[in-house]
């Protein structure tokens, strides 16, 4: 009789087990799923940032383009022309963001660092483990008492 009570409490036990397995999968799979969404989010909400921007940028660079081309042909000083230089830099950097393939070049090069260089990403000291987590907040907590 003992036997097949054993044998029922393992088998409920195991699938209990099997259960909870499945459930903190389910539950790791979810957390991805979630995480990978706020990072596309943010990631377009920064492309529609830059885009905006870019428009505001775009008509300051044109307005400025034109006006200083017209005080060189005025002054007769080519010079005039240029802070041309820094803010053509600037607009073509914003529009290969907004609308290039920027994104792209810093992705590829950003697969290329974690594939080649990847000692760079290594954090001082190694990664944080738990041990030294709990050893800094002991010697910050006010509340714990060491016996």
């Amino acid at each position: 009789m003992g036997f097949v009570f054993s044998k029922s409490v393992n088998d409920s036990l195991k699938a209990q087990q099997e259960f909870m397995l499945m459930n903190s999968r389910l539950q790791l799979e979810r957390q991805l799923l979630m995480q990978n969404q706020m990072r596309e989010r943010q990631t377009a909400m920064q492309i529609a940032w830059t885009r905006e921007f870019l428009k505001y940028f775009g008509t300051f660079f044109g307005l400025a383009a034109v006006g200083l081309t017209a005080g060189a042909i005025k002054k007769k000083n080519p010079g005039v022309l240029l802070p041309i230089v820094p803010l053509s830099f600037i607009f073509a950097y914003q529009y290969d963001m907004g609308y290039g393939t920027l994104l792209q070049r810093m992705k590829g090069e950003a697969e290329n660092i974690l594939d080649t260089e990847s000692t760079l990403l290594e954090l001082p000291k190694g990664p944080l483990t738990y041990e030294e987590l709990e050893k800094i907040r002991r010697s910050q907590s006010k509340f714990f008492i060491e016996k």
